[in-house]
């Protein structure tokens, strides 16, 4: 298959680009995929040491991969504790 893409390449120099990005896009997703299963507290892989990975985060972690206007090191916690 690579073989043929680069014998694609050779004849027609202009999809040089294309695969290029098609090639980043296909990479920067399966990182972000990656991202969500190993660091998302909603993905629980250890069911029998921590079954609810949602609990132990303190108000002040960031779990989001981009927050606009909100500074998680000043947050205080306003509810029960579990």
């Amino acid at each position: 298959m690579l073989r043929q893409i680069v014998g694609q390449a050779k004849k027609h120099p202009s999809l040089i680009p294309l695969f290029v990005f098609i090639g980043a896009g296909g990479t920067g997703a399966l990182l972000y995929v990656m991202r969500l299963a190993l660091f998302n507290p909603d993905v629980c892989w250890d069911k029998k040491n921590n079954p609810e990975p949602w609990n132990k985060l303190g108000p002040n972690e960031q779990y989001k991969f981009y927050s606009v206007n909100v500074d998680y090191t000043k947050l205080k916690k306003e509810g029960p504790e579990f």
